[in-house]
């Protein structure tokens, strides 16, 4: 925001957007995106106003093709269940599971990365070993492990992608410390006796978030797509209907009734598409120096 002072009048106004948002909203492929990803969201705040029932219930005749019943847009799948309220519903599951379990990856990543990478030494080793004993396993089959070992709910599903998937957040934030503890502005707060925790979380990690906001666009469609693989193969919350357990469900009536599996899949497409453009084009405005090769 800038004052222009008039001679003749009162001071004026001018509210100005600053560059990052600028070079976001100048990114077509980004707008789209965010639109498309607004969408989903606004879809997800309004299923219980749209679909007000459980959409597990069985409500009308099974195999309802799409259009066959103007009560059923969508159709109904093998049970009788309505396919648009299904997919309506699922939009809940996959952006609740995809942020809960980014949240959990941040919290330990976070910590760990800053941790290792502003004090070095033996704890940088430490940290990093446990990390690389963490990328040993593959995530998916890791989360596969976590969940079977207890009854499968939307909690337990967003803690285990969330613990299989920190480290990729944890070597990001190491990196970026690495190279900014022996920036001018840390030296100047470590001479003035601020604790390691005050530079940590209020020096240093403010200028590292540009790359961790790109990062966790990235990791919540990573993460829906875990999700709908493990209620593909019946992993998924038995409570809760989710695309993924669409899918699976309409895979034993592929060639009689695609609709069944193609629609909740081109709704998953959507939605990791949408955050996969959001990302791109958050790092293209969060980085000087793409930003000014776009300018």
């Amino acid at each position: 925001m800038s004052n222009l002072v008039d001679e003749k009048g009162p001071v004026r106004r001018t509210f100005r957007l600053s560059p990052e948002v600028n070079a976001f909203l100048r990114n077509p492929s980004g707008m789209a995106g965010f639109l498309m990803l607004l969408a989903v969201v606004a879809m997800a705040f309004l299923a219980p106003f749209i679909y007000p029932g459980d959409p597990l219930d069985m409500v009308a005749q099974p195999f309802l093709w799409p259009g066959q019943d103007p009560q059923f847009p969508l159709g109904t799948d093998s049970l009788g269940r309505d396919v648009a309220a299904g997919i309506v519903h699922g939009s809940q599951v996959s952006l609740q599971i995809g942020f809960s379990a980014v949240l959990v990856s941040l919290a330990i990543g976070t910590v760990v990365g800053a941790l290792a990478g502003y004090f070095g030494g033996i704890i940088d080793d430490v940290l990093v070993h446990i990390t690389e004993l963490f990328q040993t396993f593959p995530t998916f089959l890791l989360v596969v492990v976590l969940v079977a070992l207890g009854n499968p709910s939307i909690g337990l599903i967003s803690s285990a992608i969330g613990i299989a998937s920190w480290p990729t957040i944890a070597r990001l934030v190491r990196a970026e410390f690495r190279s900014l503890r022996a920036s001018d502005f840390v030296m100047a707060a470590r001479s003035q006796g601020f604790s390691s925790l005050r530079i940590i979380f209020q020096e240093m990690l403010p200028n590292a978030l540009p790359s961790i906001i790109v990062t966790t666009s990235v990791m919540v469609a990573s993460s829906i797509l875990i999700e709908s693989a493990l209620a593909f193969l019946g992993f998924g919350d038995p409570n809760r209907v989710s695309w993924g357990s669409m899918i699976g469900a309409g895979r034993e009536s592929l060639r009689t009734a695609w609709f069944l599996t193609a629609l909740p899949g081109g709704a998953l497409v959507l939605t990791v598409l949408s955050l996969n453009l959001v990302g791109d084009a958050l790092n293209d405005a969060l980085n000087p120096r793409l930003r000014r090769r776009a300018s």
